[in-house]
């Protein structure tokens, strides 16, 4: 059975996992390998940690999907991020900052759940407008924010994804989507 909850400080290893295989799986082809290969749970688990969503008075909230009790997913969400900078925050409008579902729970329901959760939390919070960011090349993500309502609304960015080495950074292009949430 599906549940949606609130994310909780000991959440942060299982958050961290299923966000590396949801990158491996969805992102194959799109990020190189070399990124895909070197990415770390622990690490990541930890910046979690140090980000402090689950903390109630974080603007920011993570909703969790379980399945008999594991994480299958997470949705983030909170203001508008300028220029995708937590810095610097747009109360005009809601965002959903990242959504990610265990790829073997593609196709399930999991991830409209997890959408319809946290479009309810926006509105709960009083906007009428949200946005995300996708990279341009995830097809698969684009079609599931489109059979959702949303449309890219012509803004792009471009992500600058770290490489090792001291190389320069892979460039990958992102599109804006936005949806209204009072219709």
């Amino acid at each position: 059975m599906l549940t949606i909850r609130r994310e909780d400080p000991d959440d942060a290893a299982a958050i961290a996992a299923v966000h590396i295989r949801s990158w491996q799986a969805g992102y194959a082809g799109i990020m190189p390998d070399e990124v895909l290969h070197r990415l770390n749970p622990a690490a990541w688990a930890q910046r979690r940690r140090d980000l402090g969503t689950a903390d109630p008075e974080h603007p920011f909230t993570t909703l969790l999907a379980e399945v008999d009790g594991a994480v299958a997913g997470f949705a983030t969400f909170g203001p508008y991020r300028n220029n995708q900078d937590r810095g610097d925050l747009d109360p005009a409008y809601g965002e959903i900052l990242a959504m990610y579902v265990e790829p073997t729970r593609w196709g399930t329901g999991t991830g409209r759940a997890l959408l319809t959760a946290a479009r309810a939390g926006l509105a709960e919070r009083g906007w009428t407008e949200y946005r995300l960011w996708v990279l341009t090349d995830n097809v698969r993500a684009r079609r599931f924010y489109e059979r959702a309502g949303l449309s890219p609304d012509g803004v792009e960015s471009v992500y600058r994804l770290p490489l090792s080495g001291g190389r320069d950074p892979a460039l990958l292009r992102e599109a804006r989507y936005t949806a209204r949430l009072d219709q």
